[in-house]
């Protein structure tokens, strides 16, 4: 298991232990800037080893530095969390329990996940269709369901098919990242699944609703790898999927959510339609790499 933490808390901490008491192998991928030498220590001691990646390379980083410690081990199944995520007792015997029933050792599988925020279930997204379209996990009772993405937390990839794959995009940093393995993935001819007899609850960002209106309330610079990475994952798969489309609604969504809910309105304004460009553009990496002072402006 790699467990991803950022500046952790005690709850954090509390899934973390709950996440040891069932997972024997468990690496805890520290991306806070600095090194808390006291808690590093203490999760030694409890037998979680413990990588400080000071984020680089962001949650690809965090990662793809978990991946290569796991594969050392010879571990057979990679399976990804952050510190936000809940799980179930049965969480890992129902994974486990998918992952033979894909009958295959390439597979990416994850479980079906309720947003707390949203209050209900995200999507599945058919890898078959030309146009795919969000389809209710509800309306797939049982079994593997597959689909064209699953989010990272939570989810299952199989060692051969992390070879098989390769890495997680670094150059992505946060946002999309998911999202681009999953195309990724099916393009290399590897199956990805929700499996619907195992539920992730998962709450992200410090939810706003005004109206019709919904949003996570994130910080300006993560919006500009939100726009950034939506562009570029989507139009780099437009000859396989009509999915490019989506981007200039996404667009809008991020911004009318911005106007309508958030503060800080100028800085995200700006720090969308900046990640818009560069996604078109092709260049990625991180925002202070492309634009520092811009980047210290949106840092809010």
């Amino acid at each position: 298991m790699i467990f991803v933490l950022w500046q952790p808390n005690a709850s954090h901490l509390i899934h973390l232990d709950d996440t040891r008491a069932i997972c024997r192998h468990v690496v805890a991928v520290d991306n806070s800037p600095e090194a808390d030498t006291g808690l590093h220590a203490r999760l030694r001691a409890a037998g979680i080893e413990v990588i400080h990646n000071a984020n680089h390379g962001g949650i690809s980083g965090a990662y793809n530095q978990g991946a290569q410690c796991l594969l050392a081990r010879g571990c057979e199944v990679l399976f990804l969390l952050d510190q936000d995520s809940q799980l179930g007792a049965d969480f890992f015997d129902g994974m486990m329990r998918a992952c033979a029933n894909t009958g295959s050792d390439t597979f990416i599988v994850g479980p079906k996940v309720f947003e707390v925020n949203l209050g209900r279930y995200l999507p599945v997204f058919s890898p078959q269709a030309r146009m795919p379209k969000p389809e209710r996990i509800e309306d797939h009772p049982e079994g593997l369901v597959p689909t064209l993405f699953v989010i990272s937390s939570g989810s299952a990839i199989s060692a051969t098919a992390y070879r098989k794959i390769g890495a997680f995009r670094e150059d992505y940093f946060i946002e999309y990242v998911d999202i681009e393995y999953g195309l990724r993935a099916t393009r290399h001819g590897v199956p990805v699944y929700i499996n619907t007899a195992v539920e992730l609850r998962q709450q992200v960002g410090q939810f706003v609703k005004r109206g019709i209106f919904s949003t996570s309330n994130h910080v300006a610079w993560r919006r500009y790898y939100a726009s950034r990475n939506a562009v570029h994952a989507l139009r780099s798969n437009a000859d396989r999927w009509s999915i490019h489309w989506l981007i200039e609604l996404l667009t809008l969504h991020q911004v009318a959510c911005v106007l309508v809910c958030e503060e800080h309105k100028l800085r995200k304004v700006i720090a969308i339609a900046v990640g818009y460009v560069d996604g078109a553009f092709g260049k990625l990496g991180t925002f202070e790499q492309r634009h520092p002072r811009l980047a210290a402006f949106c840092r809010h």
